[in-house]
């Protein structure tokens, strides 16, 4: 039988050969390198180039010449094995296998213990991003929320304020009306008195204070009419702009109703809800078309509307009570004055006499007045040049500053502040000086005409005491006048 181990292709199987060759050349057995990065899982990189070393090993036998002899010849090898015997491996291959192996296991043990790790981690922290923004995106609602009922208070405060003031404006315009009404009595009983005086003869028919009187009394009435009904025809105008501010404030107040609405809705919004689904591409689609700045500025630009609308309307209102007061009062004062001179006119000389000498008295206290008032603003005129001087020299003085020092500093400022009120002071003293004047001008004019009246008072007592002083008798009163019936 042969003997395993041996080749029957090796020298020593056939005929006894005489050969030089000592030993196969040495092969170098490949070297691994750790540093290498593999394609698949780590420590599988030396697989394909493993090869048994047996058959170096094998080679490395010296063949002899001397060895020939038959009784040292190994048996020959089956043919059947001989291909297993180059196909099997060395110890040294099996632990280098089996150490690749664990590396390998332990090194993609460890990488997929960091990828769990880290995914872990990466869920941890999205978890708490999305819950973060979630949160904040609530917070915000809330804060919308409390900004569009702080909007909706402000807008409802104001719509009614709007409209108790349009209520206000539409009882003064009524009351405007009925005052305007009212006027026609008054001044149909003038107009009658300036007939009757028309058929006087003789030097008695003269314009005198008591047609002057009358005349100026159909101008005042007539001329409180026109304004009455011309500030109605202003509140009605005025009317139709708060109502569009109405309108305005009731479209805004309307629109934050839905909007919160909507909002409260979002805000109540859970991951568990019913209603919630995918909206893909929502984000993409910016159908806005505002800021939160310029939503509260309209909000707040309606608001400013229409405080300035109901300024506008108590501007009015207190116009008309104005007017009202002044009217009644200048109609009342016209009429009574109407009625003295008559009852001058009526009276018998001496009676004239001493109510236009009282008159004339009261004129002259008057001049009295007014030329002493007049000395004051002189004097208060003169008294402001020297602060004015001082002030512009002073001024003068610091245009002379070198340089930087030309500041417009704080006295600078000052200086230039008192110098366009110490004139701005002149211009209004002077003007009322002249206003003063003029008025001791007309005070003076007025003295004239009670002098000149006190000697040609003499008739018509018949046509003032008996036609004219008989219709004379009533008068609407004052809340009639203001239009309350």
């Amino acid at each position: 039988m042969e003997f395993l181990g041996t080749t029957q292709t090796a020298s020593y199987c056939g005929p006894k050969k005489c050969c030089g060759l000592t030993s196969l050349p040495a092969v170098q057995v490949p070297v691994t390198q750790e540093c290498y990065q593999p394609y698949y899982l780590p420590g599988y990189r030396y697989l394909n180039s493993w090869r048994p070393s047996l058959f170096y090993k094998i080679a490395n036998v010296q063949t002899c010449p001397d060895e020939s002899t038959s009784t040292l010849r190994p048996p020959t090898i089956l043919p059947a094995l001989r291909s297993a015997l180059f196909s099997r491996y060395s110890p040294h291959d099996w632990d280098q296998s089996n150490q690749l192996q664990v590396r390998g296991a332990e090194a993609s043990r460890l990488w997929a213990s960091r990828l769990t790790d880290d995914s872990m981690r990466l869920l941890q922290d999205k978890d708490q991003l999305t819950h973060q923004m979630q949160e904040g995106t609530s917070r915000n609602l809330g804060q919308r929320l409390s900004d569009i009922g702080f909007w909706k208070s402000e807008l409802s405060y104001e719509l009614d304020r709007l409209l108790t003031e349009n209520q206000n404006l539409e009882t003064v315009k009524r009351r405007l009306e009925c005052a305007a009404n009212e006027v026609n009595c008054p001044l149909q009983v003038a107009l009658e008195c300036l007939y009757h005086r028309e058929k006087r003869i003789g030097i008695d028919l003269v314009h005198d204070n008591v047609e002057k009187n009358l005349i100026r009394e159909v101008d005042l009435l007539k001329c409180c009419q026109e304004q009455m009904r011309k500030l109605a025809q202003i509140i009605d105008i005025q009317m139709r702009d708060n109502r569009d501010a109405q309108h305005a404030l009731e479209r805004d107040f309307e629109d934050k109703s839905s909007a919160q609405c909507i909002d409260e809705k979002c805000f109540n919004l859970r991951n568990t809800s019913d209603c919630i689904s995918f909206f893909h591409g929502m984000e993409k689609i910016d159908g806005t078309i505002s800021v939160p700045e310029t939503w509260a500025k309209f909000s707040n630009d309606n608001i400013k509307h229409s405080q300035n609308m109901r300024a506008n309307s108590i501007r009015l209102r207190e116009e008309a009570e104005h007017l009202f007061e002044t009217l009644s009062d200048q109609m009342w004062r016209q009429f009574t004055d109407t009625n003295l001179a008559f009852n001058a006119r009526i009276s018998e000389v001496t009676d004239v006499k001493n109510k236009l000498q009282t008159q004339l008295a009261k004129t002259l206290q008057e001049i009295f007045q007014a030329e002493n008032t007049i000395m004051l603003l002189e004097r208060s005129i003169i008294a402001k040049e020297g602060p004015l001087k001082v002030a512009q020299t002073r001024l003068e003085c610091r245009t002379r500053r070198p340089n930087m020092e030309l500041c417009r500093d704080i006295p600078q400022f000052k200086l230039v502040n008192e110098v366009f009120t110490i004139d701005d002071t002149l211009q209004t003293l002077k003007l009322r000086l002249r206003e003063t004047q003029d008025t001791l001008q007309l005070l003076v004019m007025t003295k004239c005409r009670l002098e000149h009246e006190l000697a040609i008072k003499a008739n018509t007592l018949c046509i003032d005491k008996e036609k004219c002083m008989g219709m004379r008798k009533t008068f609407p009163c004052t809340p009639r006048l203001v239009g309350y019936t």
